[in-house]
């Protein structure tokens, strides 16, 4: 317990309140209505402290030692909470359960040393009554490994990003920036888009057969079955020649069934939500992108206006990875299940999950609060998207610890002389947890249409249907697949997911085209520069391995000084190689056949922190800039104008170079002589150039 005795026991006696500090002013007005009139709760609207932005701000020979100053626009909040803890009886802080609001409450720990209070730390990871006086009941100490692994994370960071910047300066442009986690973000995407480039289509052919019982007995209706074998053995059908050779077989052969299989097979309910699962799912389910569902989840734990209730937080903490959840709510939740939907629902035993490896266990999965609110209870009181991801986070929770779904699996196999052909399918026999977590069915009408068959009867053959078809490129991520990358890879952390998502596009290095992610020239070209360069900063398994070193730090195993040394040497070695290897674009100006319209001088192209773009060659005596065009021409009748890519806070589309006189654009680039997509009204005006 961090303590700081008071000056004289007449001061502290006129010391009647105590004051609790947060991060956000919505958890304020939560936790003051919990803890009543004998606290004061004030926000510090997030960090207070943190390294200079003008400077590296890192005393490397005195054990890597931060240099902290108070953050702009944080002065005012400071010296409110300074006059408010001069009278307080006790200051407790309580931001939140992780790294991050560890150091924030280290940082207000020392900052007020001198107000002649005792200093607590308390935390919880749900704001709920129970939880809130049960930490003030138990106040606990400031953990400083947790500090430390935070103290390490920024540092590293700002090394590699202060470092890397300014190089990408000297050889591209200014205003270009690099960081250790969210390059290797913009890494994974570029070589997926080069895996897709590169990509050869290989074809192939599926032969389905349409079949039915024979003549004279039962009238069923005809069915499908695929070929799946040859001689026993699994094969491809390489191209038209082989399909036609095939079906001219299989035209003249006598049609069996080779056996009957019928099984029951179970469906699992899903573990509760970790924050990488919930960005995947609101993604993919709500088209939320993660940063959305997670301010959204932070209102939801933070507190929501419910009536005569006041405020009250919905969720418990969203920043984890851990599918943990304490026993009162499993109690609770078993209780709920029997009582909605009846034992044949819930199990004999709670289900357990296990988290993965590098979990932090002391926190919880992502759950309702309890009591149990079901979404309908809540819903006048919380905003459409609110609703749908509190819906989601309930529906995930109560089913988890429901029974299991039984399907019952149906499958024939079908002689064609020395071909198999396989038709089936899976009907649900009891839905379980998917009473719950909504329909999750396979395909039912497969079993439904197909007749009663047994082994040996012969089939009449209706129609044998070649389909051609080609092997795909790997699919290009989207959040939810990025996210999943990011944490199978061990890149990152529940709390920093949202923030690379949204750094790698806001540098414009990576863009959104619907709902991929595609990296940009700018994103290829700085990403090509870096792995030239720096191969293994910007590598997965290096980048794994330091969350790894930091995730030491925080059980206590490792130093933290120790962790950035070990980095810092080769790291600068690399850095100093680089800063005379790294080949230049900056003075490369490509020549066009264009002419500037204001001074007649030819037009080149160069690189600017949104990419390529067209410059006067008489730079700075002119100044004329302008966007690439794609060279198609604006499918508008009687525009003279080309589209041109252009963003806006939906993601990249195409628009006229005649704006705002012809306001065309589209999602998609149109081939010539087609319309795109897009509509006039949709246009977001030309995006500034260099």
């Amino acid at each position: 317990m961090v303590t700081k005795k008071t000056k004289s026991s007449r001061k502290k006696a006129e010391r009647t309140k105590s004051l609790v500090i947060v991060e956000s002013p919505a958890k304020s007005k939560t936790i003051n209505k919990i803890l009543g009139n004998d606290f004061k709760v004030m926000a510090s609207m997030g960090h207070i402290m943190d390294l200079p932005a003008d400077r590296m701000g890192i005393d490397f020979e005195n054990g890597f030692k931060p240099e902290y100053q108070i953050m702009k626009g944080r002065k005012k909040y400071l010296s409110d909470l300074k006059k408010e803890a001069k009278t307080s009886k006790a200051i407790y802080l309580a931001a939140d359960p992780d790294r991050e609001g560890e150091a924030i409450c280290w940082h207000l720990q020392n900052y007020f040393s001198d107000a002649g209070a005792e200093i607590f730390r308390v935390s919880f990871e749900e704001i709920t009554e129970k939880a809130v006086k049960e930490a003030f009941t138990h106040p606990g100490e400031l953990d400083m490994n947790k500090v430390n692994a935070q103290q390490a994370r920024r540092v590293l960071d700002r090394i590699v990003g202060y470092s890397l910047s300014p190089l990408l300066w000297g050889k591209i442009t200014r205003g270009l920036s690099a960081g250790r986690v969210q390059s290797v973000a913009v890494r994974l995407i570029a070589e997926r888009e080069e895996a897709i480039r590169n990509f050869t289509p290989v074809e192939y052919w599926n032969i389905d057969a349409i079949l039915k019982k024979k003549e004279g007995e039962e009238r069923e209706v005809p069915f499908t079955a695929r070929l799946i074998k040859h001689k026993g053995e699994k094969f491809t059908i390489p191209d038209r020649d082989s399909s036609s050779g095939i079906l001219e077989t299989l035209k003249n052969e006598a049609y069996v069934v080779a056996d009957v299989s019928r099984k029951e097979k179970k469906s699992y309910p899903r573990s509760p939500y970790t924050t990488s699962v919930l960005q995947q799912d609101a993604f993919n389910k709500l088209n939320f992108s993660s940063t959305k569902t997670m301010k959204i989840a932070q209102g939801l734990y933070e507190g929501v206006e419910l009536g005569e209730e006041g405020s009250v937080g919905l969720i418990t903490y969203m920043r984890t990875d851990s599918v943990r959840i304490s026993d009162d709510a499993v109690k609770e939740l078993r209780e709920h299940i029997l009582s909605s939907y009846g034992d044949k629902y819930c199990p004999a035993q709670p289900i357990k999950y296990r988290s993965k490896k590098r979990a932090q266990e002391a926190h919880e999965a992502i759950r309702p609060t309890l009591p149990l609110r079901p979404p309908q209870s809540v819903l006048k009181y919380l905003n459409q998207d609110e609703f749908k991801l509190y819906t989601l986070i309930w529906k995930r929770f109560v089913s988890s610890q429901m029974e299991s779904a039984v399907y019952s699996v149906l499958a024939v196999n079908i002689n064609a002389g020395e071909y198999t052909f396989r038709a089936g399918g899976a009907q649900l026999i009891f839905d379980g947890f998917l009473k719950v977590y909504g329909d999750d069915r396979e395909n039912e009408e497969g079993v439904a249409r197909l007749p009663h068959m047994d082994a040996g009867e012969g089939l009449d053959l209706i129609e044998l249907k070649p389909e051609q078809h080609f092997t795909k490129p790997p699919a290009r991520f989207t959040e939810a697949s990025l996210v999943k990358a990011l944490e199978e890879d061990g890149i990152g952390r529940p709390s920093t997911y949202a923030p690379i998502i949204r750094t790698i596009i806001q540098r414009n290095y990576v863009k959104r085209m619907g709902k991929a992610l595609q990296p940009t020239e700018l994103g290829e070209l700085v990403n090509n520069l870096l792995v030239d360069n720096f191969s293994d900063i910007v590598n997965v398994e290096f980048t794994a391995k330091m969350e790894g070193e930091l995730d030491a730090v925080e059980e206590g195993d490792t130093k933290w000084a120790e962790v950035i040394k070990e980095f810092y040497s080769p790291f600068i070695k690399r850095l100093e190689d680089a800063q005379i290897k790294m080949k230049s674009v900056k003075k490369q100006a490509v020549a066009t056949d264009q002419v500037c319209e204001m001074c007649g001088k030819p037009m080149v192209i160069k690189w600017g922190r949104r990419g390529r773009f067209l410059s006067c060659s008489g730079f700075p005596a002119c100044r004329n800039a302008k966007s690439i065009t794609t060279g198609v021409k604006c499918p508008v009748e009687g525009c003279e104008g080309e589209l041109v890519e252009r963003k806006s806070s939906r993601g990249s589309f195409y628009g006229c170079t005649k704006y705002p006189k012809c306001t065309y654009t589209s999602r998609k680039l149109p081939r010539e002589g087609q319309e795109g997509e897009g509509e006039a009204e949709d246009a977001s005006g030309p995006e500034e150039v260099e």
